[in-house]
């Protein structure tokens, strides 16, 4: 159990990092650039289908984040 919580709480950082790497350097071919996404599309496309952007803004990494944060409060 204890795993499945570090594992949680890893991947939030994750996408945070992934969030700022989209704000700082988009469209960048940087090698952990491309780590962080190669981490967080197959969580990202599928809701991207659903959710599109709003006003220009990718709510995706908000709304996983939420997402992830009611995990951690079941678990």
């Amino acid at each position: 159990m204890r795993f499945l919580i570090l594992a949680v709480e890893i991947y939030r950082y994750v996408i945070l990092a992934a969030v700022i790497a989209s704000w700082v350097a988009p469209g960048s071919n940087h090698p952990i650039v491309r780590f962080l996404e190669k981490l967080t599309e197959p969580v990202f496309a599928p809701l991207r289908k659903v959710i599109p952007p709003v006003g220009g803004f990718d709510l995706t990494p908000l709304i996983v984040l939420f997402a992830l944060s009611a995990l951690l409060r079941i678990l």
